[in-house]
Parts: structure tokens; sequence; C-alpha cells
């Protein structure tokens, strides 16, 4: 009776890419820094130290600066605003947390309706986004989420979990280089679509909804009625309401989905508001 002969070292040959990712990613996760934001709790991984983040954020800052310098507004009223409430946020800030952050603060004239934090703490603001912030407190409710953002160390976090995304999707593909070409590109598109919706995005959210978070509590420690966050909201929420993409394909939550959590979060706010201070900052 003949012997069939079994190949048996096709299959985890195959394999070796996938394995050695996983591998990389086992190394990577117990050996990553873990941090622990003051203001949630919440432990989590991250893919740069301080040094490297403040480097990035100085380089990025420089650059927008260069190419915005002929619009940059350097001083006025909207200068003088943006200021008067990044410094009241960023000693909010410091009240529960070990930041030493050099806080500095663009304003670029624009009609674009934006603002934001890089790492390390340089802020920069598009004089478009005052018309619907109204008055300090609106300023601080989009200034106080975009320092969050840098407080929580958001940024060195998305860059470990795009790396260890990417490498396993790196190490599928190697265990498929024997695959028909089609079929392999085929499947690298599902399971990219799938990462995208099914973790990259809701990530991203969830970091948004914890900038939210931690800005309406420090916009309340700060001394502005934390009540206000749901009117900027509402604001932004009737100016961005047509055309606006469904949240799960969005990288940020619904306006609508905001407002309910801000309105969640909003007695543990009142509270810092009332303890921090007697009354309103103007």
């Amino acid at each position: 009776m003949p012997i069939k002969l079994e190949r048996k070292h096709a299959f985890p040959i195959a394999l070796v890419p996938l394995m050695l990712a996983v591998g990389f990613i086992l190394f990577k996760l117990f050996t990553a820094s873990k941090v622990t934001n003051p203001e949630t709790g919440r432990t989590h991984r991250i893919g740069l130290n301080p040094e490297q983040e403040q480097k990035l954020g100085l380089e990025a800052y420089a650059q927008v600066r260069h190419d915005e310098a002929s619009k940059l507004v350097q001083s006025g009223s909207e200068v003088e605003l943006v200021k008067l409430v990044t410094a009241k946020l960023a000693k909010a800030a410091a009240r529960k947390g070990d930041i030493h952050y050099d806080w500095e603060v663009s304003v670029i004239r624009s009609a674009e309706v934006n603002a934001f934090c890089l790492p390390g703490g340089k802020i920069v603001v598009y004089t478009g986004i005052l018309p619907v912030t109204q008055h300090a407190a609106g300023l601080a409710t989009v200034l106080g989420h975009e320092m969050a953002h840098a407080t929580s160390r958001h940024g060195a976090e998305r860059l470990f979990r795009t790396e260890i995304t990417q490498t396993l999707l790196g190490g599928v593909q190697g265990s498929l280089a024997q695959m028909d070409p089609v079929k392999r590109q085929a499947i690298m598109a599902a399971l990219g679509a799938g990462t995208k919706y099914g973790n990259t995005l809701p990530f991203s959210r969830e970091q948004e909804s914890e900038a939210d978070h931690i800005g309406l509590l420090y916009m309340a420690r700060a001394g502005y009625d934390p009540q206000e966050a749901v009117a900027f909201w509402q604001r932004m929420d009737a100016q961005r309401r047509k055309g606006s993409t469904p949240e799960y394909l969005s990288d940020h939550p619904s306006h609508s989905t905001r407002i309910g959590q801000i309105e969640k979060w909003m007695p543990e706010a009142q509270k810092e508001f009332v303890q921090y201070n007697h009354a309103p900052a103007a």
C-alpha cells in the first residue's frame, strides 16, 4: 500500500509573517509605557515619550505659523480673549494633574471654524470659530476640549494603536503572499474596512468623548458655567446639520451624542464649578 507523504510544513511556513507580527505586537504591549489619566482614571499605552511629543508638537506648530504667517493676528480683543481663557484653563488642568506644559496660542484670521492643540500645549485658534463660541464660556468649551487632547496624550496613544494595527495587517498580508492576487486584495480590503469602521473610528470617537468630558471639567474648574458647553454644541449642530456625516462613518461623535454625554457629566462638572469658584468668570 503506497504511503502518502503530507506537506506538513507548507501551512506553518505561510503563517510565519503573521506569527512574527503577533510576536512583535505582544512585545510592544509588554514594553510600551503606560499612563493613567488623572481626570478619568483610564490607563492606556503610548508610543512616544514626553520629549518626543513636545518635539513633534513644536515642529508642527512652527510649520503652521510659517504657512499662515500673513494671517497671524498679533494683538487685539480676539487675541486677548483667547489668551485669557487659555491661561485660566491651564491653571484648572494643573490642579489635578502633573502638567507642566509651556502653553502658547496663535490666532489666525480665517473663516475656518476650527481650533486645535498640538502635543506639548501649542494651540491654534481660527477666528472663524469665534462667532460660534460667542463668548468666553463658549470659547472655554472649545479650548478645554482641545487642551484635554494634549494633557491626555491622545496623539501618542493613537500612534501606538496605529503601529499595532499596521503591524497586524502587514502580518496578514505577508501570510497571504501565495494567494491569488485578486482574492488577497479582496481579503485585505475587507480587513481594512473592518479595522476602520470597527476599531479606528470608534476609538477616535472615544478619545473625542474623553476630551469633551475632561474639557468640561476644565472649564467648570476655571470658573466657566459648564451649561454653556451644551449651548455651544447646539449652535454647532445648527450650523453643520446639513450634509453631516453619519456618526458611524465619522471620527467624531455626532453633536446630539456629544450633548447627551455632556448632560450626563453635568452633575460632576457642576460640583467642580462650585468647589473651585464662587461666581462665574467673566
